[in-house]
């Protein structure tokens, strides 16, 4: 069993001055398009692209699906910051896309496409934006989601750069907190919007128990253990490359 200590300030920093250094080579003048949900991850990625290219230079994309219910959270986030936002309802794209699937296969659409659509409506919206502003679009999943899956491809898991994807949900907490973020979005109790769960209830296990699996390898419940790595087996495609077939070029022999 490995020990592991997690040094808030220096992870923050390197962080801030990583965003930085993309920025540089990759849009010098560009702008940090962020999706504001209210929680945790896209209020601490904000967070640190306000300290790295300042808040004149992150721009925030509420995307509500009709109506939503912790909307206000998203608000206090942009307020807090003092970064520019705007609104785009994603409910009628939805629906439309939903009706004229379903119609064209004369079937209804799978449990597993209606909760994905959002997600993946919502970043091509950011890609709309991001691409009329001069933008990079931030990707906010964290290390824990990663691990076992809980992205949509091609949704949530897609951006240009992510700051805070090799940090568990422990440690966006704790930078979280050491950034000053109001506490309520900090300790927000996670979840997809689009099931009626939290994270946890989905996975079942708490983030708390796979967090510390993953920076020590130790866990107690075997078949926790069990669930958590049969989910990142499955689930690692999100995270490689598209395969591509390997067909030689002109100059191989």
């Amino acid at each position: 069993m490995r020990s592991y200590h997690f040094d808030v300030e220096k992870a923050t920093a390197d962080c801030i001055e990583w965003i930085r250094g993309w920025f540089e080579k990759n849009g010098p003048d560009c702008n940090a398009v962020i999706g504001i949900s209210g929680g945790k991850d896209s209020s601490v990625v904000a967070a640190l692209c306000v300290e790295a290219l300042g808040r004149d230079r992150v721009f925030g994309v509420l995307m509500p699906q009709d109506v939503q219910n912790d909307i206000d959270s998203a608000h206090l986030l942009c307020r807090h910051l003092g970064i520019k936002n705007t609104i785009v309802n994603i409910g009628d794209a939805v629906a439309l896309i939903k009706k004229n699937v379903a119609d064209s296969l004369q079937r209804p659409l799978s449990d597993q496409s209606v909760i994905n659509l959002p997600p993946r409506i919502r970043m091509s919206v950011l890609y709309a934006v991001s691409q009329s502003l001069n933008g990079r679009v931030a990707n906010t999943c964290n290390l824990s989601e990663d691990w076992v899956g809980y992205s949509t491809r091609y949704g949530d898991s897609a951006g240009d750069f992510a700051p805070i994807a090799s940090f568990t949900v422990q440690e966006v907490k704790q930078i979280g907190a050491y950034l000053k973020l109001p506490t309520e979005l900090v300790e927000k109790i996670p979840a997809d919007g689009l099931t009626q769960k939290s994270d946890e209830d989905n996975l079942g296990f708490t983030y708390a128990v796979l967090d510390h699996y993953l920076r020590t390898g130790s866990i107690d419940d075997p078949a926790t253990k069990a669930r958590i790595d049969t989910l990142h087996e499955r689930n690692l495609f999100k995270l490689q490359l598209l395969p591509v077939f390997p067909y030689p070029n002109g100059h191989e022999k």
